[in-house]
């Protein structure tokens, strides 16, 4: 079986090509070719010797995933469905602005975590994504986009908030990480680059140590009896430890904060006395506030906090000197806004299968 090159960051492919008894210095080459240009043929790889472009043509290729389905938003967001195999498929989001381009990646077939509130989560888990199914979205987004009129890349920033956990899957999204930010592959800055997480707390400390981008924390509660109910991954690793998690983050982040996502989800989680208690817990933790209104998604069983309480909300969390903005939804239109990435999950573990039978009974999970 022949090896996808796009599995390999800078490190591995350097390694690749000893094996094969090459010079080290072509992993540079071929990775510029791959990731910069976007070429998958070694046949117009044209500075390596025929030779070399015959034997990896012979043992290697560089494959991404196919595409089943593009929709566009009003708003100009996009949303491709990819096939990763086996009645699989994932989602991957663009969302364009003025000041810059953001893909969505997704980094696991569906998720594992069954946070409540979440489509991607009552879909099931089947499979962690490979590095090259990872930092193939970006690949396959690139050419699909293009560029700029400048010759610049419409895509300038990437978030690892798509379908699952990015930190369950540490060791593919360490890789594809590494691609995006070498100079060799795309040439992100760190602070352009976000993982997000549920609040993994040794995955934290290790992307610390490993490579620090922007943190993201998807916090959704501001006491653990609520975040228990909402994020199951809560009873493991309570508030407590992850704020001291992100405090020790801060110390190699690029950026000096860490962004909380807050989903609000009316008479759950968006009361008064819930902004104070967020204004008490992150009280150590430099930070700003990413108020998100639920994006409704059939049989949720949660509601969106109305425009009131997401006022009175933010305005308690501003007054307290946070840095807080709400979150305009895009591309809820075709079910590209945040939380309700479902793509297809050839679910393992008959989570959808339970989440119908309680929409059957009439029972809500609020």
């Amino acid at each position: 079986m022949r090896i996808n090159l796009l599995d390999f960051d800078l490190v591995q492919l350097t390694k690749y090509f000893s094996s094969i008894e090459e010079k080290p210095f072509r992993a540079k080459q071929v990775l510029k070719w791959m990731h910069q240009m976007g070429v998958n043929d070694f046949a117009q790889m044209t500075d390596l010797a025929k030779s070399l472009r015959a034997k990896l043509t012979q043992h290697a290729q560089i494959t991404v995933p196919e595409l089943l389905l593009e929709k566009i938003s009003q708003d100009g967001t996009h949303k491709w469905l990819l096939n990763v195999g086996t009645g699989n498929g994932i989602e991957t989001v663009f969302i364009p602005e003025t000041d810059r381009g953001t893909l969505c990646i997704s980094s696991q077939v569906g998720c594992a975590l069954e946070c409540t509130f979440c489509s991607t989560g009552r879909q099931g888990f089947n499979r962690n994504l490979t590095t090259a199914e990872i930092i193939g979205q970006l690949w396959w987004a690139n050419k699909a986009l293009g560029v700029t009129p400048k010759n610049e890349r419409v895509i300038s920033n990437v978030v690892m908030m798509g379908m699952g956990e990015p930190l369950a899957n540490y060791e593919n999204v360490l890789s594809a990480l590494n691609i995006m930010l070498d100079d060799n592959g795309y040439g992100l800055s760190r602070r352009r680059v976000t993982v997000s997480t549920s609040g993994m707390v040794p995955q934290m400390d290790r992307l610390k140590e490993d490579c620090p981008v922007a943190l993201a924390v998807s916090l959704h509660a501001s006491n653990d009896t609520i975040r228990d109910n909402i994020i199951p991954l809560n009873k493991k690793y309570p508030l407590k430890e992850l704020m001291a998690a992100c405090q020790r983050y801060l110390v190699k982040a690029p950026r000096d904060f860490v962004t909380f996502e807050y989903v609000m989800l009316h008479q759950v989680n968006d009361e008064v006395t819930h902004a104070r208690q967020l204004v008490e817990l992150v009280k150590e933790v430099p930070c700003k506030f990413n108020l998100i209104p639920f994006n409704p998604f059939p049989s949720s069983g949660y509601e969106r906090s109305n425009s009131e309480r997401i006022r009175a909300f933010r305005d308690i969390l501003q007054n307290a000197g946070l840095v807080v903005t709400v979150r305009k939804t895009r591309g809820d239109d075709i079910d590209a806004a945040c939380g309700q990435l479902a793509g297809q999950v050839s679910d393992k573990t008959k989570r959808q299968e339970k989440w119908i039978q309680i929409a059957q009974k009439g029972d809500s999970c609020a």
